[in-house]
């Protein structure tokens, strides 16, 4: 009987350590599957959705402004802000005011995706665009400059042609956003430059928002499967899969083409350069088709004619009068700009 008794008091205190593990061991698969579980449930970044142009809200989040630097010149005032509603995509805006009270009206300067800042720096282009009572704001497009050398050698503005059109859309449209908080901008009276890649972005800027009033554009890029099976800018190596179905899909709602017959309610002038290396003679065509009037158009045989031409009122004069004029025209022949990045 006492032996019964001692067997069973051993197999109690053997079976103990077993629970105790037993115990352990359901406490940390339990603490592993809720840290699993944890994981699993943290929600993932939403994508930007580049394919629709007026969206600001899927995969953007604003952050606070900063003033970098700030240039007091004789007649005008310089500031350079950085903005952000990407991560890891910091953009520099270059804020040119004149030194006059009040609010003014304002014209945004998008130049082509191969150029830079390096403009905004020079004191004789700030003077120019600021003449006449007129602040200016400039800026690169998404893969441009600054905002390409994070990325892998082998992309490109082309090969990236969603996101960097559909980004720099986006970008237009809260940079609008950040000028119009600043509260010294008249935003009734907003235009845009565009040249090149920085036109079509403008156009597609101008049908996504209203704010923008009137538009100046040289050499657009656009009618995306004729442009990408032609254009020289595009290497031969390359072409094939940008003209793969798949790749022209991306880009359908972010062709130019579909949306300058909108822009009827816009003031608006396409300058074209005949001699234009990067833009196929059938993707002028049917840009200059396209546009809701004729005397939109202004046709120049090559650079050296489109320069003479500036020679006259510059890069902005037009632009300016049809911010300032009531009853603005819409005929820009009197009226040329600027070419080249050593011009305004």
């Amino acid at each position: 009987m006492r032996l019964w008794s001692f067997s069973l008091v051993l197999l109690a205190l053997l079976a103990l350590p077993k629970h105790a593990s037993a115990q352990q061991a359901g406490a940390a698969a339990g603490k592993k599957s809720e840290d699993k579980s944890k994981t699993i449930s943290s929600p993932a970044p939403i994508p930007e959705n580049w394919g629709v142009l007026d969206d600001l809200k899927t995969g953007l989040e604003q952050t606070a402004s900063v003033e970098v630097s700030r240039d007091e010149q004789p007649d005008y005032v310089r500031e350079l802000v950085r903005v952000q509603w990407r991560i890891g995509d910091p953009i520099d805006l270059w804020v040119i005011r004149p030194k006059i009270t009040g609010k003014v009206p304002v014209v945004l300067y998008l130049y082509n995706y191969s150029d830079s800042n390096d403009r905004f720096h020079d004191n004789g282009w700030c003077k120019r665009a600021t003449a006449d009572g007129f602040a200016a704001v400039g800026f690169v497009s998404a893969l441009t400059d600054y905002r390409f050398k994070m990325r892998p050698l082998k992309t490109w503005f082309v090969s990236e042609l969603q996101e960097s059109l559909g980004s720099s859309v986006h970008d237009v449209q809260l940079i609008l956003n950040y000028v119009a908080n600043r509260g010294d901008m008249d935003m009734d009276h907003v235009g845009m430059f565009g040249l090149g890649s920085g036109a079509t972005i403008a156009i597609l800027a101008a049908h996504a928002d209203p704010r923008i009033k009137t538009l100046d554009l040289l050499d657009p890029w656009g009618d995306w499967p004729n442009w990408l099976e032609q254009s020289p800018r595009v290497p031969d190596t390359e072409r094939g899969k940008y003209l793969h179905p798949d790749f022209l899909k991306s880009v359908e709602t972010l062709d130019p083409l579909a949306y300058l017959a909108s822009l009827k309610n816009v003031n608006l002038r396409l300058q074209q350069t005949s001699s234009d290396p990067v833009t196929p003679k059938l993707v002028q065509d049917r840009m200059a088709a396209a546009v809701p009037d004729p005397s939109q158009v202004v046709k120049y045989a090559s650079a050296a004619d489109l320069l003479k031409a500036w020679s006259t009122t510059g890069l902005s004069g037009w632009i300016k009068q049809q911010l300032r004029s009531p009853n603005p025209k819409v005929s820009g022949e009197d009226h040329p700009v600027a070419l080249n990045s050593n011009s305004q």
